[in-house]
């Protein structure tokens, strides 16, 4: 037996039963730790990796044991950024995502088909169109929504998640006409001194405050409904970005329940609204939930507070326009005072929690450095790790900040594979290439993680492990080059590299013995296929701490 093996024993002097052994496969163990054929685990922990001969004797007292014919095993994946809670509810609302709806007539045609099946008077609300999409090449006009959904008040979120349409029926429930000014941080758009139906950021929020609230069991099934579809893809562990964004303190309750009933289906690190306008940190702070408290099932992350907004959005703060756009179009600040963002940072900060600030644009990233740097020097710990959410257009002499506080990158490759051509359209060349330097910051020692931020892009990870490995978009697009990585690199931001954005990395991301049993096992060697192969791929099983929770049927 080697090292990694173990004959443990119970109170009782009888050999140990185990959870489950997998065998006659190519399992990756981790950045530089090489493959083994066969794995033991045992109360949700690694027990044992090695040969197929060396883990044979223990498949005899195991609950299951599995033949993974040759296929690849990883450990789970962990999504670093997505909304699970959003996503779950979005699964529920209107799709209008480009494959749904890739025209305006589609778009207004699915909405007037919810509305249908709607009680007069109801919220019609939908999810995930992009205006670059659409044949016409806009967003819908409030009036479009007007006429196709006459009765209801309508609702509906680009796939960036920093823009929306209201129809006129919604406009006016949150009171807002043709003299309601521009909040600041947001937008309120007027074409002609009309309202076009267009929120920005803030501008978004007093229609969100009075849409309906959904009940803490509504939360729940929209947790499970996500959480068990983030499992067919292989993915463990997430962090859940933006607790409070909608629903307040109730979807804090909502994880709770969900925890405390089993109806939690991955490992979840919870990020704590923090922001100005919405936030739950105060009552977390009262209730003890501080950075690090919880279990291996869900634990309290950092504090999330928005700067700014999306590039496709073009309201990611930038220091440089936008193309096209006049000197004054250089995105949204969404707290403009350096100083008040500062003092909310080094609050939290003293009280104990990571950060977790959403900051794109490089104008939005010197405001988090300053007062990330701040903060350090008030109350100094290096192994804080505040993160920059996003973090997608820096300069270099921003790497070189972030290095010597060792403040995180926290992107999604993503965008550039269902964004990158959009952003050619709005941002020079040279500055979309050099835009998520994945190679730099890896070269930098700050272990950029992966991750989808959905509902803004698809949860599925291989396409963001296709970008990392390519850089190469949907439409074949090659964006930076020099950033790609390789096969094994990718998969260490997926995994490893998620865990130690969450300060978790001695407890899962590898396949080690200790470390937590997640396991995603693919069709397919990732390490073999060529490149384009990859988008193939499907996941075809899914364990947690030693149980299958998910398995592809065929067909």
């Amino acid at each position: 037996m080697t090292s990694d093996q173990s004959h443990s024993t119970n109170a009782e002097g009888e050999l140990d039963r185990i959870d489950c052994v997998l065998s006659n496969g190519r399992i990756w163990k981790g950045l530089g730790l090489g493959f083994a054929e066969a794995i033991a685990i045992r109360d949700g922990r690694v027990e044992a990796i090695g040969t197929n001969d060396e883990i044979t004797p223990l498949a005899a007292r195991a609950d299951k044991v599995i033949d993974l014919a040759g296929r690849l095993a990883v450990p789970g994946l962990n999504d670093a950024h997505m909304h699970l809670l959003p996503y779950g509810t979005a699964m529920a609302e209107v799709d209008l995502r480009p494959g749904a709806a890739p025209t305006l007539a589609a778009l207004l045609s699915t909405l007037r088909a919810r509305a249908a099946e709607t009680p007069k008077g109801g919220w019609v609300i939908g999810r995930g169109y992009d205006h670059f999409q659409l044949d016409v090449k806009r967003h819908p006009y409030r009036e479009e929504l007007d006429q196709a959904c006459p009765d209801h008040p309508v609702y509906i979120v680009r796939t960036d998640g920093h823009l929306a349409i209201a129809n006129s029926r919604a406009l006016e429930l949150a009171g807002i006409d043709e003299d309601t000014p521009s909040p600041e941080g947001g937008l309120i758009e007027r074409q002609n001194g009309r309202l076009t139906g267009l929120l920005a950021e803030t501008g978004r929020e007093p229609v969100m405050k009075i849409m309906p609230r959904a009940s803490v069991d509504a939360l729940v099934a929209s947790i499970e409904r996500g959480g068990m579809d983030l499992l067919s893809y292989g993915i463990t562990s997430c962090m859940e970005a933006a607790v409070g964004i909608r629903d307040g303190w109730a979807e804090m309750e909502a994880y709770l329940k969900a925890h405390a009933n089993g109806r939690l289906p991955v490992r979840t690190y919870a990020c704590l609204m923090g922001d100005k306008t919405r936030s739950i940190l105060a009552k977390a702070r009262d209730a003890g939930l501080v950075t690090g408290t919880g279990d291996d099932m869900f634990r309290i992350g950092p504090v999330k507070i928005f700067t700014d907004g999306s590039a496709g959005g073009r309201t990611a703060a930038m220091t440089k326009p936008y193309k096209g756009g006049d000197e004054h179009d250089k995105g949204i600040l969404c707290i403009p005072d350096d100083e008040e963002l500062a003092g909310m940072v080094l609050d939290a900060h003293r009280a104990g929690y990571q950060m977790a600030i959403h900051a794109i644009g490089d104008a939005a990233i010197d405001q988090v450095l300053d007062a990330y740097e701040a903060a350090l020097a008030d109350t100094p710990d290096p192994q804080r790790r505040h993160r920059i959410e996003h973090c997608g257009w820096l300069r270099d002499d921003q790497m070189h900040r972030m290095r010597q506080m060792h403040v995180l990158p926290a992107p999604q490759p993503s965008f550039l594979y269902y964004f990158g051509d959009l952003y050619l359209s709005i941002l020079e060349e040279e500055r979309v290439a050099a835009s998520h330097p994945m190679r730099k910051w890896i070269d930098a020692g700050l272990n950029p993680s992966a991750s989808t931020d959905c509902p803004v892009t698809e949860i599925a990870p291989l396409p963001v492990i296709y970008n990392m490995v390519t850089r190469k978009t949907r439409q074949g697009t090659l964006i930076g080059g020099e950033h790609a990585l390789s096969m094994e690199e990718a998969l260490h931001a997926y995994t490893w590299c998620s865990a130690y954005a969450a300060r978790d990395e001695k407890n899962k991301g590898q396949l080690i013995k200790g470390q937590l049993g997640d396991i995603a096992v693919f069709d397919r060697d990732l390490f073999e296929i060529d490149a384009d192969a990859i988008l193939d791929a499907v996941c075809d099983l899914t364990i947690l701490g030693g149980k299958v929770v998910y398995e592809r049927t065929a067909g």
